[in-house]
């Protein structure tokens, strides 16, 4: 398969970066995958694993219950580098000493690097370095070196030649470590023997082709919703089945303002066997009385599969329900990536129910937000597209906090209609990775003409991002926000305050619910 014939495997130890590691491994052009540290890796035997990545976590390696390897991991040929948790647990199984910190050291710290190394090869000597962890390594076995060192950390780096281990006990992953680009490339190229051939253009070919292979002749059903991971998703299934492709647009009751309409039309546009099923107002019975999160995505997402399966039936041997699922939706869904603990149910891949007849088929599972722009721009797709902000499954039943109902519906699509346009118009939109309105479960007092007011109040989101793993507030001028609220107060009746959300992620999510 082309672009798979290397690969990275990550063990996952529980770290909030870990994610952030694969990112760095795909902007290199190599696969990899996170997978738990406790993994049964008989099954990878037969994977083209080019290196290991141990990656940070939580624990305290000292401690009896912590998560640990066997020995045995550590003799295989195959290159591994320890980051954090991971070079600390490389130590206490291959004979080094550790100790408990009573202080945990996080944040930033200036190294001192031996170039000569091939993990720091072109590194500066000295650069900046984030560190995060409660442990302190006293000693390393006799056979490994100490390549990095800090004013506090005497062993911030080793490394073991001839086993081909390599130890940080920095994150190279953020964006702090002014050197961990160069440092992560090392590993991958200079010691792992990466090729980086793991292309769009690779993809999109080997994708098809194991798409014409698996589906054949048969039908498939496509969950679009006119963002840019169910469209790519499109057109990869139409380039390998054609007609067999039946696109299906939702309107799920929760949906922005006109957005069935102008989404049907975006989408005929691309020549799509597209039907378009008004399924309003089954969503908005079922989600009547409704108001904790979970609860809402389980019921949509249910309720998707309900309508596809009827919509299938009218098709006729339909086998197949295809989503536009990504490997965010993946890790944050389920927590059988390891320790990393489940954040939320996403619709895709966790409200699917056990008695759903289709078959199904996500072709870009694999991929990150920003790898999909990258295909949508490779398809030829216009900016509308591939420039929209990401729109959840579950719409604006997850940006109603609390019960969902008709009247707060409508206040929030027309606030919500009134930021998109003013961030369009002050050319603000596509700085920013995702933005959308808020309806708090709560009412403020507030003053109109001269009239004391007990009304809603607004929450304003605007993120930067490249993949929605980790996320900064967008720093909107304070003139358009200015704009934006009182447009809101003055024509959106039952709002009388609105606010602007300054929180990142971590430790918040991008989405209230």
């Amino acid at each position: 398969m082309p672009g798979k014939d290397e690969m990275i495997l990550i063990l996952d130890f529980g770290s909030q970066y870990t994610q952030l590691i694969a990112r760095r491994i795909r902007e290199e052009n190599i696969y990899c995958e996170i997978v738990p540290f406790n993994t049964d890796l008989i099954s990878y035997k037969d994977r083209p694993i080019k290196g290991y990545i141990l990656s940070g976590g939580p624990a305290s390696v000292t401690d009896s219950d912590s998560p640990r390897l066997d020995k045995s991991f550590f003799k295989s040929d195959i290159p591994i580098l320890g980051v954090c948790y991971g070079m600390q647990l490389m130590a206490a199984i291959l004979g080094g000493e550790l100790t408990k910190s009573k202080n945990r050291e996080y944040g930033q710290s200036q190294i001192t690097v031996n170039t000569e190394s091939r993990l720091f090869k072109g590194v500066n000597k000295s650069s900046r370095v984030w560190m995060s962890h409660g442990d302190s390594i006293i000693s390393f076995p006799d056979d490994f070196t100490v390549i990095g060192s800090t004013e506090t950390v005497k062993i911030a780096a080793v490394e073991q030649k001839n086993a081909n281990l390599y130890g940080l006990q920095f994150h190279p992953e953020v964006m702090h470590t002014a050197e961990g680009k160069k440092i992560l490339h090392n590993f991958l190229f200079d010691i792992c023997g990466c090729s980086g051939n793991w292309t769009t253009e690779s993809f999109i070919k080997s994708t098809v082709a194991d798409l014409k292979i698996r589906l054949k002749d048969k039908k498939v059903v496509l969950a679009i919703s006119g963002g840019v991971d169910s469209t790519v998703c499109s057109l990869l299934l139409k380039e390998a089945i054609g007609e067999n492709l039946y696109a299906i647009f939702v309107d799920n009751g929760v949906l922005r303002k006109n957005e069935f309409v102008d989404v049907e039309k975006m989408l005929s546009s691309l020549g799509l066997n597209l039907k378009a099923v008004d399924a309003s107002q089954l969503f908005l019975d079922r989600l009547k009385g409704i108001s904790d999160p979970e609860e809402k995505r389980k019921i949509i997402g249910r309720t998707f599969i309900d309508v596809f399966e009827d919509e299938a039936s009218k098709i006729g041997e339909v086998e197949y329900l295809a989503q536009g699922t990504l490997y965010p939706d993946v890790i944050e869904s389920v927590s059988f990536k390891g320790p990393s603990a489940t954040i939320k149910s996403h619709h895709n891949v966790g409200g699917l129910k056990d008695r759903m007849k289709l078959k199904l088929v996500e072709p870009l599972r694999e991929l990150f937000k920003d790898e999909v722009r990258q295909l949508g721009q490779k398809f030829g797709l216009e900016h509308k597209f591939v420039g929209r902000h990401p729109f959840p499954g579950p719409g604006l039943a997850v940006r109603i906090i609390g019960e969902i109902t008709p009247a707060r519906l409508e206040i929030l699509r027309e606030a919500d209609a009134i930021y998109m346009d003013e961030l369009h118009g002050s050319g603000q939109y596509d700085k920013i990775w995702q933005a959308f309105a808020v309806l708090l479960p709560v009412k403020s007092v507030g003053v109109m003409g001269d009239e004391r007011t007990y009304e809603n109040v607004v929450a304003l989101r605007a993120v930067t991002s490249t993949d929605g793993m980790t996320a900064d507030w967008a720093v909107i001028p304070s003139d358009v926000l200015a704009r934006i609220s009182n447009r809101i107060i003055n024509s959106v009746k039952g709002v009388n305050r609105v606010t602007y959300d300054i929180s990142s992620k971590p430790p918040a999510t991008i989405e209230w619910e």
